[in-house]
């Protein structure tokens, strides 16, 4: 068995979900690199006007994304389980089960993501004069939804065997890659925003292979073609754990869709200061991210082995590392946020100061409420583990209700900076949701 594959049932709590999320972390600095490199590249060298329509399109282009992670991440929950319980040949099932439920449902969100995308950004009333960009841009990244479907499904399996290190090998060399082609495509073959999409999706190839390359040198993991039939029943269940978490995703980006519908009303400038602060929403939730596949895969390895008490260890533990993590970030951010901004931010002066001022509002707001959403990801992530995501899904329609609520309400209060609260409302409800649920769910645990 490869040294990178670690058993998190035994150990002391807090260090195993540390050393587990720290290379995740890292991971998700490059996974954000590449993606900030994108905006940057974008704002500065193809203009504000690029830049909005990059926001135009961010939220649909997540949907579709959170939908593929929301299925990976559910199919994972059962690989944790199987591992922890150390039966490999049901592990193998699993594996090759969730791949071909993973590859069908990224064929069909191939075809919705084509059929919607024009209808969907003239519902959100997208400007005409970034309307081509935004289409552009989420055609082709829907053209590559298998290929990012792969990278999460091959990234989710090592995870759930304790394997965080190897995820972030392959998000270093994605990175690298990605800013590398960004640089190629767009200033010197002069692609435009053709050219960024491309090169993320090319990136995301090269790190679904890194990950399929170390999956197969591991002895546990010896497919054979029994392993790849379906069984009904095996199938359902492995659906009744995605789609869950598919759903909850999908529900949250319609709402982030409203919300970008409300934007899209306030002027492109309003939309490039949103578009820089959200592109460092993936920064700031950096380490929520961690340690919630951390959690997942603790929570669902423990539960396969039986140890009950160790998962409200490791709640207890995980809480109070990521609310710390997220007071410290949150200082970072307050302290050097308008000159990270100004890094994405081009045009005459007049309007770059209008924008920066919008996007560090926004930066500010999102920081000082940071740890709501660091308890979110912990607590969401534990239910998941123990394999209701059920419940987390309806945290998920809250979600929904509370953003969009604040988005369409706020604003007529406090005008166009209402809308800055529409993400904190969100969290405050999931959260409510959430708490009430493990206090439910793991009362009744033995």
């Amino acid at each position: 068995m490869s040294n990178r594959i670690k058993t998190m049932t035994q150990g002391t709590p807090g260090k195993l979900i540390l050393a587990f999320a720290l290379p995740l972390m890292a991971g998700n600095v490059f996974q954000q690199l590449y993606t900030v490199v994108d905006t940057m590249v974008v704002g500065k060298y193809l203009g504000v006007g690029a830049l909005a329509a990059l926001g135009a399109s961010d939220w649909m282009n997540w949907m579709m994304l959170g939908i593929v992670q929301g299925f990976a991440q559910g199919f994972a929950i059962r690989m944790a389980q199987e591992f922890g319980a150390e039966k490999y040949d049901s592990l193998r099932k699993v594996i090759g089960n969730s791949g071909i439920l993973a590859l069908a449902s990224s064929l069909l969100l191939v075809l919705a993501g084509q059929l919607t995308a024009r209808p969907v950004l003239t519902l959100l009333q997208t400007p005409d004069n970034i309307m081509g960009n935004a289409l552009l841009y989420l055609r082709i990244m829907f053209l590559g939804l298998p290929v990012v479907m792969a990278y999460n499904f091959f990234a989710c399996i090592l995870r759930s065997l304790g394997d965080g290190q190897t995820p972030l090998r392959a998000m270093v060399v994605a990175s690298v890659t990605n800013i590398v082609l960004d640089l190629l495509f767009v200033m010197v073959f002069h692609w435009g925003i053709a050219g960024a999409a491309a090169a993320t999706l090319i990136a995301q190839l090269v790190s679904g292979l890194f990950c399929l390359y170390h999956i197969r040198r591991l002895e546990i993991l010896q497919m054979s073609a029994a392993d790849f039939r379906m069984e009904a029943v095996l199938g359902g269940r492995l659906m009744a754990l995605g789609f869950p978490m598919a759903f909850q995703n999908c529900i949250i980006a319609v709402g982030g869709m409203i919300v970008q519908f409300v934007v899209n009303g306030f002027g492109v400038l309003f939309i490039a200061g949103f578009t820089a602060s959200n592109k460092l929403y993936g920064v700031l939730e950096i380490a929520a991210t961690s340690y919630g596949y951390a959690m997942i895969t603790y929570v669902g390895q423990n539960l396969g082995a039986g140890q009950i008490k160790r998962i409200r260890q490791g709640m207890r533990s995980a809480l109070g590392i990521a609310v710390a993590t997220s007071l410290v970030i949150a200082a970072v951010m307050l302290l050097f946020g308008r000159v990270i901004l100004s890094w994405f931010i081009s045009g005459t002066p007049e309007e770059a100061a209008r924008t920066l001022e919008i996007a560090y509002f926004y930066l500010a707001v999102m920081s000082v409420c940071l740890p709501v959403l660091y308890i979110l990801y912990v607590v969401r992530s534990c239910i998941q583990g123990l394999g209701n995501t059920v419940l987390p899904m309806v945290s998920g329609i809250v979600e929904f209700i509370m953003r969009t609520g604040a988005a369409l309400l706020l604003p007529l209060a406090m005008g166009e900076t209402g809308i800055f609260f529409a993400e904190v409302a969100a969290w405050l409800g999931a959260d409510v949701v959430l708490v009430i649920s493990w206090l439910a769910v793991s009362g009744k645990l033995k």
